[in-house]
């Protein structure tokens, strides 16, 4: 079975509200068994647009990945993070 992930890209304009969110988030990560394997660190935009902060996070299927994306643990992360910043997820199947 193909694994799961989420793929972020933000850009975090609150960092203290933003630590709650990432600390709320991780009830949803545990919860499904989520393995973050790229989080911040250096990046540098090659082509087309992006944002300073990436995140990938790898699930052992894609139902986890998405079910980590929709769950009411990681919507409760969510209201927290309103007003701290910009994101974007994406939840693909691997190959």
């Amino acid at each position: 079975m193909p694994k799961g992930y989420v793929i972020v890209r933000a850009e975090v304009t609150n960092p203290e509200q933003w630590a709650e969110y990432v600390a709320k988030s991780k009830i949803a990560l545990d919860k499904f068994g989520g393995k973050p394997i790229v989080r911040g660190g250096q990046a540098k935009i090659v082509e087309g647009e992006g944002l300073p902060r990436n995140v990938v996070i790898e699930f052992d299927s894609y139902d986890k990945a998405l079910g980590y994306a929709t769950s009411p643990e990681y919507a409760e992360a969510r209201k927290a993070r309103q007003g701290a910043g910009t994101l974007h997820m994406v939840v693909v199947e691997g190959v």
